[in-house]
């Protein structure tokens, strides 16, 4: 379709006729261009001159082009072991999954780095970068944290392996991070079950993201839940049942007062703690 303009004495031509001519021309010639360079990177891929391969795969990588390096490299890493260049080729292969950022990938090829080459000058690095891809690997807070687990446990053993790393500082720094995330993921499960009314697992989890992670920025609140939890799972409860989750409502009550005196849940909490005393009162009254 043409681009047309009036022009000051209302005819009507097409200027963008030549331009359009010229951009179409240029579109082709850079197609023939990519076409007989792919054409050619097909040709180098197929090439047995591992030589060359190899020269035009450091090329590609030098030039930060990893998607045609990878391929290169995963080519020679199959035919290149036991040779002077089986090292290298195994960095270029690792780095080229973390610069393409495939994370897991990256994580795996580093780790097998330095289990294959543990006296090689990249060593530290690659222990590092192995970490440092689980980081990035590991999921939000909502979904499963194996991740972040691995990620962690990896994280510290470089710190412990090589303690006057430049890195160190960093690894603790991610490692306060994703415990952060754990901590939010046992709150919000915590907080789940407590909207779903099954006060039980609430009370579980909230005792136990206090207890493994008593520094946490949700123990305020985590405490709370926690009273006001068994209070409600023993007005839901059975008689029989009642006493025992009123008493524990009672006891986490002073556990919430000594560790948070002036939390804005203090009110709510004391009538909780209150009405929990008189149903204990009423209960013994009754003889029961």
């Amino acid at each position: 379709m043409n681009t047309f303009r009036i022009t000051e004495d209302n005819s009507i031509f097409a200027p963008m006729k030549k331009k359009t001519g010229f951009v179409v021309n240029t579109i082709l010639l850079l197609l023939v261009i990519g076409l007989s360079s792919c054409s050619k990177y097909q040709k180098l891929l197929k090439s047995t001159n591992n030589e060359q391969k190899y020269d035009m795969a450091v090329k590609f990588y030098e030039a930060h082009n990893y998607e045609h390096a990878q391929p290169l490299f995963e080519q020679l890493l199959t035919i290149s072991k036991g040779t002077s260049k089986y090292e290298m080729i195994y960095y270029y292969y690792a780095n080229c999954y973390y610069q393409l950022g495939d994370n897991e990938e990256a994580s795996f090829y580093f780790e097998n780095f330095v289990t294959t080459f543990p006296n090689s000058k990249f060593t530290e690095e690659c222990s590092f970068l192995s970490a440092f891809c689980s980081y990035l690997d590991s999921p939000n807070p909502y979904l499963d944290q194996t991740n972040t687990r691995k990620a962690m446990l990896q994280l510290q053993l470089f710190a412990n392996k090589y303690p006057k790393s430049t890195k160190v500082d960093q690894c603790n720094q991610l490692i306060d991070l994703l415990r952060e995330k754990l901590q939010k993921k046992e709150y919000e499960i915590g907080k789940l079950y407590y909207k779903m009314s099954d006060f039980r697992a609430a009370v579980v989890c909230f005792k136990n993201l206090v207890k493994n992670y008593p520094e946490t920025k949700y123990k305020e609140e985590s405490q709370f839940l926690t009273v006001k939890s068994y209070y409600l799972w023993a007005n839901k409860s059975i008689d029989t049942k009642k006493e025992e989750r009123y008493k524990a409502a009672v006891a986490n009550y002073t556990i919430f007062i000594d560790n948070n005196p002036k939390s804005k849940f203090v009110k709510e909490a004391e009538g909780y703690y209150a009405d929990a005393l008189k149903q204990l009162e009423k209960k013994r009254l009754a003889g029961g």
